[in-house]
């Protein structure tokens, strides 16, 4: 129970020789609902400032308010006064605020100047203390004559009030620290743990946070980025020349320096024009050298294998810079958007995707919210965590919503996590992660847990070996064209391997010579199941369920005659591989080939070069050249791992390809182009 002094105290203090309105703003009120008000208590009276207060200067009466407020849960900030320093009376009246205190007046659009989305913080707070200059004895003192404790908004716990920026600092000596740390190029994280070590305080307890250290490297870093980023301009345009299908956007900020700048080369372009069906945009990683965000628009090809589509560097990641950067990658790919794009839990990127690509199916990497389940479950579940976490990726595969549903509320209950609050925002998004959400829309595989390998491995080859920024342009090429090489090596050995048909069935061999390894292999997996499936038809279609069971199933929906055939899993739709399902239907049907339709040219084996295309164009420029030898010599692997024959004769043919090749004289330009890109 709260004392009826306290609560007195609690409550607007006003010394009657000062009674006068108080009014923040001029959209503010003097008067506060009790519904709405926030109180807080501080249990020491001596702390608590009241009416008749003094003290020897203003600024001792703001740091002892500020103090104040740190324990209650809230900042201040000075408002108005009255006087002024050297006229007349000279500074007379001040007041300190809550820093939610006011409402922030709209901004008129200016049409020659983008402005900033922040969201304003303040909400007409009326929390605040008025001082008075006063003199007694010919000395002159603070008085405090004015105090409201009231306020309109949630107080903070200790451990949040901390990174209210009123509260965070970054002393001399740590700001020594940081920059001996960031010559040796270390990442913030980095440099964040070791002062976590040095100074003998746990994790995230530090005076300052990760922005913090990065907004000051940012502004050491001020000139010399300006340098960089001329450089980095200039090195694009030098590709460009070299390269004309090489393509990049950049944007200057008012004092013409490098805001963000976003790149995609020739190959990344003509594939996208087949991959670009469902792409990752990996915003999770910053450029340690330099310390900026990076993105990296990553897709997986008709072998299973990642594939890059583009890159971009920004000097915030806001709302502003995203909706920047989408619309470059779209001007990229000639306006082309993908049908689903996975991105990590970003609310910014959420919203930019929302304006910029309306027409993309806009979903969670599972991957990276999984990454982040030790530090948000292990210390709550304890013993529990594995048995929560099997639990989960049974949730998260279910195809049913409602089975889902059902499952969530008994797991929440099973596992005492009502008031979790990581479980609470997991919910709330599940449409854009939980796969009965999402089976309706094409993901490629790339929803899969066990597919963020590759893609981490691809993105750690744009990280390694990171000099200055003008030059990540060049290593990023180098990184392709690295993997474009391991992705062809990757493609022979799976052409290589011996398909080993198992069930014998027609439809099994058609495939295995239509798609991919990788692709055959997912639907051979369909193939082998289907046979443990019965069909029953019904009025509308036809009923599959496994043999065991005698209820449920799923519903597959057939027209012959079209060639059409969809099943309620939504498996084909999800991966673009036909389910057990439908291909038990088109089995008992007396179908022996898949049809056309549900043979995605994305999933096919590269196709050979018609032979006029191979005629020798003058028009054509060295890239395009470059690019139909990539082709062909695709194309070359693809046919002559079919069988030992053909893999003998192109074998002995490349080598004396090669023998006539190395005979012939290399121009400078010519040979420094086709490393770069070959």
């Amino acid at each position: 129970m709260i004392s009826e002094e306290a609560g007195e105290m609690l409550m607007v203090y006003d010394d009657p020789s000062n009674q006068q309105l108080l009014s923040l703003d001029d959209g503010s009120s003097t008067e506060e609902s009790h519904d709405d008000t926030r109180l807080s208590l501080e249990t020491n009276t001596d702390t608590v400032p009241y009416i008749g207060q003094r003290f020897a200067t203003h600024d001792a009466a703001y740091q002892f308010y500020s103090e104040f407020a740190k324990r209650c849960g809230f900042s201040i900030r000075r408002h108005r006064t009255e006087g002024k320093d050297g006229i007349g009376k000279g500074l007379t009246r001040r007041y300190f605020v809550c820093h939610r205190a006011g409402n922030t007046p709209a901004k008129a659009a200016n049409e020659g100047k983008q402005q900033r989305n922040r969201k304003s913080s303040r909400c007409g707070c009326q929390a605040y203390i008025r001082i008075s200059k006063s003199s007694e004895l010919g000395a002159f003192e603070w008085r405090v004559t004015g105090f409201a404790n009231h306020h309109n908004h949630e107080l903070l716990e200790p451990n949040q009030v901390r990174f209210l920026p009123a509260y965070r600092s970054i002393s001399e000596a740590d700001k020594s620290r940081i920059l001996m740390f960031a010559k040796t190029r270390i990442s913030v994280q980095q440099m964040m743990r070791l002062l976590e070590l040095e100074k003998c305080v746990e994790p995230g307890y530090l005076p300052f946070t990760e922005k913090d250290v990065r907004n000051l490297l940012q502004s050491f870093r001020k000139i010399d980025s300006e340098d960089e980023s001329i450089d980095l301009l200039r090195i694009c345009r030098n590709i460009k020349d070299k390269e004309p299908d090489f393509k990049f956007e950049y944007l200057l900020d008012s004092n013409n320096r490098l805001e963000n700048i976003a790149w995609s080369y020739a190959s990344s372009i003509e594939s996208y024009d087949v991959f670009g069906d469902a792409v990752v945009f990996d915003t999770t990683h910053r450029l340690t050298a330099i310390d900026m965000p990076l993105g990296i628009w990553i897709g997986v090809n008709n072998y299973g294998t990642p594939c890059f589509f583009g890159c971009v560097i920004l000097r915030e990641e806001n709302l502003r810079s995203l909706s920047w950067a989408l619309k470059a990658f779209l001007g990229f790919m000639n306006g082309k958007a993908p049908q689903t794009m996975l991105t990590d839990q970003n609310m910014c990127l959420k919203e930019a995707m929302a304006a910029e690509m309306p027409s993309t199916k806009h979903a969670l990497c599972i991957w990276m919210i999984v990454a982040k389940f030790p530090s948000w479950f292990n210390a709550v579940l304890g013993d529990r965590y594995n048995d929560w976490k099997a639990e989960f990726h049974r949730l998260y595969n279910l195809e049913s919503i409602e089975d889902f549903e059902l499952g969530w509320r008994d797991m929440v209950t099973s596992f005492g996590l009502h008031a979790n609050r990581h479980i609470a925002n997991l919910y709330a998004l599940r449409s854009l992660w939980a796969l009965p959400y999402l089976r309706s829309h094409f993901f490629a595989g790339m929803m899969a847990i066990g597919h963020s390998k590759s893609i981490n491995a691809f993105i750690q080859r744009f990280l390694i070996a990171q000099t200055r920024l003008p030059h990540f342009v060049e290593q990023a090429s180098v990184a392709v064209d690295f993997k474009d090489q391991a992705a062809e090596q990757q493609i022979m050995q799976q052409n290589l391997q011996n398909i080993n048909l198992k069930t014998g069935a027609p439809m099994e061999s058609h495939a295995a010579s239509v798609l991919t390894p990788y692709a055959f292999s997912k639907l051979q997996e369909q193939l082998v199941l289907a046979a443990h499936y019965a069909s029953f038809q019904m009025e509308d279609g036809f009923l599959v369920r496994h043999h065991t069971k005698l209820e449920g199933g799923r519903k597959v929906y057939w027209m012959p005659r079209e060639g059409i055939i969809s099943c309620s899993c939504h498996q084909f739709e999800f991966s673009g591989i036909l389910c057990r399902h439908t291909l038990r239907v088109l089995s008992t049907g007396n179908c022996f080939q898949i049809p056309e339709r549900y043979l995605p040219v994305r999933w096919r084996r590269v196709t050979g070069t018609p032979p006029s295309k191979l005629v020798r164009d003058p028009q054509r420029n060295h890239s395009e050249n470059v690019q139909l030898l990539r082709n062909m010599v695709s194309s070359l692997i693809s046919e002559s791992g079919k069988s030992k024959e053909r893999l003998e004769i192109a074998t002995e043919g490349v080598s004396m390809l090669l023998s006539r090749i190395r005979e012939q004289p290399v121009s400078s330009t010519d040979g420094n182009a086709i490393q770069r890109n070959v």
